[in-house]
């Protein structure tokens, strides 16, 4: 009778919406109570989120369908979920009793338009895996090939369907009652959910994904993706390829087989930045299950189901984020989390600037060690209401890069301790601040190199315009921008002056050695008043900096 329930529309919408209204009504009635936030309230709160976490988790084996898929999906949310709740989740196995093969076959049947036996010489019925979409079953085709057949769950896109009506309930729930309807664009979330697990249920967008990884790992010889039947693969049944080998984390196997274990991290480690860095799709779920190894080392990749994409105006963005970091220009950065969709329409972008800022310069100045334990408390209290309080939002595939690279990384350290990631990371950083494979005409060093010029070209009309006019003076609040200016002052002139040396030198060399030049006073006078320019734009930019430090001395 129970197994019976979970397909009644009614008994499932009920279960979960009424579980997130106590959830919800629970947390109301904590921060209601608990005005004071100690340790002790801060373990108490700890301890409730693990206490609903878990009970989410014991619904989701239960239930089985959304629950599981969108228990993963809330793993890779940090930006929505405390890390307490999502720890739990991260233990939710997508293993789930399998259903009788008798329906399996029944769906087999239906989209092969015969009985399985026209098609499948044999086929063993325990399946080698179960989860919350599918069964995989281990079968010979009438060609004499070994395959995997990924059949679909009995009425698991009812199920879903059923799931999906509540979660809109619920989503509903949150954002009329709840700050996350302030903070999450949550109609979106909702829409970001139904597209990623509606595309898992279409067995023949995982093909087309294989395919697609198929053509594109080629240049990796140690790397292989199975071929698909396309034949026999529906929406509901995949055939691929049968393998055979052990999971990437089977130390025994790689022992037995003594496969080099930095050869093999390094092979991954490629196959990670080839994805993960660069323009096009990924795959958002390499946990070791999805991740092969065959005797003769190489590495197998399975499972396109779940994939993110990096669009090459995404990556272009990364870049003029980290080019706003370097320049100082935090304007470029808050522009590239708007054009990524980090930012909502109704984020206060002052704020975020400073404390983009405020976080920045104690970096780079190095002042952390210097802060006292009750500064640094408040900064770090500081910093996580604003990220409570602001409205940012995880893009969805941003959200499964990070959970694919936190998964990799773990993989990597397991099959290969002594990795050492920030050196294998150099190079490859550096190709991709450049521009890297995306053939993109965007380099950092190109555009740093041309906002850098570009205040100095413009800087003998705003210094006149400052000198000239004493209520532009008084309109200047702080010295640290009249300051700036001089900075750029000295700069400027220090630059007009290699011109000049620069012009010099090359008069000389066309009066000296080549003689096209009339007279040696030319090159000379140029390159003398270059270099008196040079020395005096330097003593006075030192002096300047001198009289700065001593005067914030002596505040």
């Amino acid at each position: 009778m129970k197994e019976r329930l979970k397909y009644i529309s009614f008994y499932r919408i009920t279960v979960i919406v009424w579980m997130s209204i106590r959830f919800l009504v629970q947390i109301f009635w904590f921060q209601k109570t608990h005005r004071v936030w100690d340790q002790e309230t801060q373990r108490k709160w700890e301890a409730m989120l693990e206490k609903q976490a878990g009970e989410y988790r014991r619904k989701a084996i239960k239930l089985g369908g959304l629950l599981i898929k969108f228990g993963q999906f809330l793993s890779s949310r940090g930006d929505l979920l405390p890390p307490s709740f999502i720890k739990e989740l991260e233990g939710l196995v997508d293993r789930v009793k399998p259903v009788p093969f008798e329906k399996s076959k029944e769906t087999m049947e239906e989209d092969w338009q015969g009985p399985i036996e026209d098609f499948v010489a044999s086929i063993d019925e325990k399946p080698v895996a179960s989860a919350s979409i599918g069964e995989v079953y281990k079968a010979t085709l009438k060609n004499g090939t070994t395959a995997a057949i990924k059949v679909q769950r009995y009425r698991v896109k009812e199920i879903f369907g059923m799931d999906f009506k509540a979660l809109r309930i619920v989503f509903w729930l949150l954002d009329r009652f709840t700050k996350y309807g302030r903070k999450a664009d949550l109609p979106a979330l909702y829409r970001e959910v139904v597209r990623v697990i509606s595309n898992e249920l279409d067995f023949t967008m995982e093909m087309k994904n294989g395919n697609h990884f198929k053509k594109r790992f080629e240049e990796f010889p140690n790397v292989y993706v199975p071929e698909y039947n396309t034949d026999l693969s529906t929406k509901r049944v995949l055939v691929m390829e049968w393998i055979e080998g052990a999971k990437i984390t089977d130390l025994a196997f790689i022992r037995k087989h003594q496969i080099k274990r930095e050869v093999i991290a390094k092979t991954l480690f490629d196959l990670c930045v080839e994805q993960f860095l660069y323009t096009g799709m990924f795959h958002s779920d390499p946990h070791p299950g999805n991740l092969m190894l065959k005797p003769d080392g190489t590495i197998v990749v399975i499972d396109f189901g779940m994939v993110g994409e990096i669009k090459k105006e995404d990556a272009n963005s990364i870049r003029t984020m980290i080019q706003g970091f370097i320049l100082d220009d935090y304007d470029l950065v808050i522009q590239a989390l708007q054009e990524m969709e980090f930012l909502l329409p109704d984020a206060n972008t002052e704020q975020v600037k400073k404390i983009l800022k405020q976080t920045t310069d104690m970096y780079l100045e190095g002042n952390f060690d210097k802060l006292d334990a009750n500064t640094m408390n408040e900064t770090l209290e500081e910093i996580q209401q604003f990220i409570n309080d602001q409205p940012i939002q995880l893009p969805a595939d941003y959200a499964f890069l990070g959970r694919a690279t936190s998964i990799i990384v773990g993989v990597l350290s397991t099959v290969y301790p002594q990795i050492d990631l920030i050196d294998w990371g150099k190079p490859v950083i550096k190709e991709w601040i450049s521009g890297g494979k995306d053939n993109s005409s965007f380099s950092i060093y190109k555009e740093v190199a041309k906002e850098s010029a570009r205040p100095l070209l413009s800087l003998p009309r705003a210094l006149v315009e400052y000198l000239e006019d004493g209520d532009k003076e008084r309109e200047w609040k702080s010295d640290k921008q009249r300051h700036h200016l001089f900075h750029q002052f000295y700069l400027f002139y220090a630059f007009v002056s290699l011109l000049f040396m620069a012009s010099g030198s090359a008069a000389l060399y066309w009066t000296l050695v080549v003689p096209v030049l009339p007279a040696v006073w030319i090159g000379s006078g140029l390159l003398t008043a270059g270099t008196i320019g040079l020395v005096i734009s330097f003593i006075k930019h030192w002096n300047m900096i001198r009289k700065i430090h001593y005067n914030r001395r002596n505040e």
